[in-house]
């Protein structure tokens, strides 16, 4: 078993001086969101009227009164801080690292524990209660590995930041993200209709074999149920859905490239077994149902309509403990998995026990953006 890299002095809060190289850092990250936003889409472009606007019959007073009841806990210098407006450019400056790029918002870890608890009754009011508890044991996880590093200052389970956007009153288009290392979830209300992408979710380690959240384990559904998938294929069905001989350095369409142009490869879902595709929506249901059950049917009934334009890509190898990358990309969802080299490990090459995992909608709806256009056409000329 590999040890521990060591860390250097890489902050995770806004640092008191920044050096030549954060600033270079900050600057591209800075540039790459403040392109006019597109959306990840393939070389022909965004495909237009994917997203429209149309009432789904859910009840979404719950989490907007969460909402509402969480603000006014806040002082007004953290609504100061912590509330954007729902055009902010902030909602894109979120990233996955543990060190400090562009971060916004109230940090949970200094806010009081009344708030703190107000602030996750938000999230668990958006999301469903299996991705509820995913989020909280990647965030518990962090404090694991800050355990084994004797750095509990810098890596903990509240070193994240939650920002509130828009306003949560009846009718008004509002969301939330909460962001940090290996937690960054956007979540857009318009109307009754939520988009909670993109998310990025990983955890380095993923399981935590001592300390306060002993037992915490995290993606293994993910890798063996893709895993599953792939060795079910047949060797034709193989030579079709492998993408590629190596991992890439990281995901596609992770932080900072919601402009990415990504063309669809692999398998169409249309050519797999009953059985295959049976696996397929197992795995699939794994990131879509972390929202709320209700928005969860309302979003596979969207994938699902999207049936014949979906793929499914490998690279890697599916043996017990081999490594690997796979991709399901539609018209209307994209999931990434991939086994990471280690960052808080000295592992060089990508093992299992550092997974990153993100979701995104493309074609100009991360963020509801593209339902946020249509609500300002409709209503706001």
């Amino acid at each position: 078993m590999t040890g521990l890299r060591q860390r250097g002095h890489a902050p995770t809060r806004r640092p008191a001086e920044f050096t030549p190289e954060l600033l270079a850092k900050i600057d591209w990250r800075r540039r790459a969101a403040a392109e006019p936003f597109r959306g990840v889409a393939t070389s022909d472009g965004v495909r237009p009227g994917l997203f429209p606007l149309r009432d789904t019959g859910l009840d979404v007073s719950g989490v907007r009164l969460a909402a509402e009841d969480y603000l006014a806990a806040l002082t007004a210098r953290e609504l100061a801080q912590g509330r954007f407006a729902m055009d902010d450019v902030t909602w894109r400056h979120w990233a996955n690292g543990a060190r400090y790029f562009l971060r916004h918002g109230l940090c949970l870890e200094d806010l009081g524990e009344n708030q703190r608890d107000k602030a996750l009754a938000v999230v668990r009011a958006s999301l469903s209660a299996y991705g509820y508890t995913q989020v909280i044991d990647m965030m518990h996880l962090n404090l694991t590995i800050g355990e084994l590093r004797g750095e509990e200052h810098l890596l903990n389970e509240w070193l994240y930041w939650f920002s509130v956007y828009g306003s949560p009153e009846q009718g008004h288009p509002w969301g939330w993200q909460l962001d940090g290392h290996h937690v960054s979830v956007n979540c857009v209300f318009v109307g009754n209709q939520m988009t909670l992408t993109p998310t990025f979710l990983g955890a380095e380690p993923v399981v935590a074999e001592s300390g306060k959240y002993a037992g915490t384990t995290a993606f293994r559904r993910e890798e063996a149920v893709g895993q599953r998938l792939f060795t079910s294929l047949t060797s034709e069905q193989r030579d079709r859905a492998m993408i590629a001989d190596e991992l890439p350095p990281d995901l596609f369409t992770g932080a900072f490239r919601d402009n990415f142009e990504l063309n669809y490869a692999g398998l169409p879902l249309g050519e797999l077994t009953e059985p295959q595709r049976v696996i397929a929506y197992d795995l699939i249901g794994l990131y879509v149902n972390r929202a709320h059950d209700d928005h969860a049917r309302v979003r596979m009934d969207e994938v699902r309509a999207h049936e014949p334009e979906t793929y499914f890509a490998w690279i890697g190898d599916p043996g017990p403990d081999g490594v690997f990358y796979y991709r399901i990309h539609s018209p209307v969802i994209i999931v990434e998995f991939e086994h990471q080299a280690g960052v808080m490990f000295d592992n060089d090459t990508p093992s299992r026990r550092h997974i990153h995992t993100v979701v995104r909608t493309p074609n100009g709806n991360d963020y509801g953006i593209d339902l946020l256009r249509r609500h300002h056409e409709r209503f706001h000329r």
